[in-house]
């Protein structure tokens, strides 16, 4: 267990959408290497998630859109005294593979997916509380019972449809993340509040807290400024905000 933890909240939309889709590909490949059953639907489960997500017809021009804008804004560095060149470079490259891999894509990303009778059966089924039961799907129940090295090439074929959008959301999300520095704040009787300045485009926020401190972040806000509330829960029903001062790192992160 980290002995910190962090709480990360979005000040756009754009950047919402990447987490979210992050957070589902971190859930597929971790349940892919496992043999049993209820890896097995998890893995499904993430995959009709992200093929629901990337439904939305601006994503890919989105992801493009910013690929090129963190290029643009990343070349503007390379003369600039202290830059490491080398590394600038590797990730200047990876800038353009990962844009030449989305720009392949031909149509709507994840459109094959969406398309396919099978999984289209499941995410039919998926509205019913229990309907992936056998009775209901025994095509799935079928799959599920296929040897895993068989379910393991078909979950591979399938997420190749969509591993050029998780190659972009890895490597924006980084960037993004490793563009701030943490500092040091307090938030005086759990509560903190910042505005961001208007010459920033700002991302991402990340609030830091030891994890033996037994409280979570709540961060709210927008573009222009967000609060961030400490809370405790003893009893799991009825969170309230500490009443003491609260020291934390804060990250807001702008590329």
């Amino acid at each position: 267990m980290s002995d910190t933890t962090i709480f990360e909240h979005p000040l756009n939309e754009k950047c919402r959408t990447w987490l979210r889709l992050s957070h589902l590909f971190e859930q597929f490949e971790f349940h892919l290497p496992y043999g049993e059953e209820w890896h097995a639907r998890a893995c499904i489960t993430a995959l009709l998630d992200i093929a629901n997500v990337l439904a939305r017809a601006d994503i890919k021009s989105e992801l493009l859109k910013e690929l090129d804008r963190y290029k643009q804004s990343l070349s503007r560095m390379a003369n600039s005294p202290g830059v490491d060149k080398d590394r600038l470079e590797h990730i200047l490259q990876e800038l353009q593979q990962t844009c030449d891999g989305v720009r392949e894509i031909n149509g709507q990303l994840a459109q094959s997916l969406r398309g396919n009778d099978f999984l289209n059966s499941i995410v039919q089924r998926s509205s019913i509380a229990g309907g992936s039961f056998d009775f209901d799907l025994p095509q799935y129940h079928y799959w599920l019972q296929m040897p895993q090295s068989e379910r393991s090439l078909q979950l591979d074929d399938w997420r190749h449809e969509v591993s050029a959008v998780q190659n972009a959301v890895e490597l924006l999300l980084n960037l993004i993340r490793n563009s701030a520095v943490p500092a040091r704040e307090r938030a005086t009787n759990g509560f903190y509040q910042k505005s961001v300045p208007g010459n920033v485009t700002a991302q991402l926020v990340r609030v830091g807290i030891p994890t033996s401190d037994n409280m979570y972040a709540e961060i709210s806000g927008g573009k222009h400024r967000f609060s961030v509330r400490f809370m405790a829960c003893a009893d799991w029903q009825h969170p309230t905000q500490v009443d003491r001062d609260i020291a934390f790192s804060l990250s807001i992160c702008a590329i």
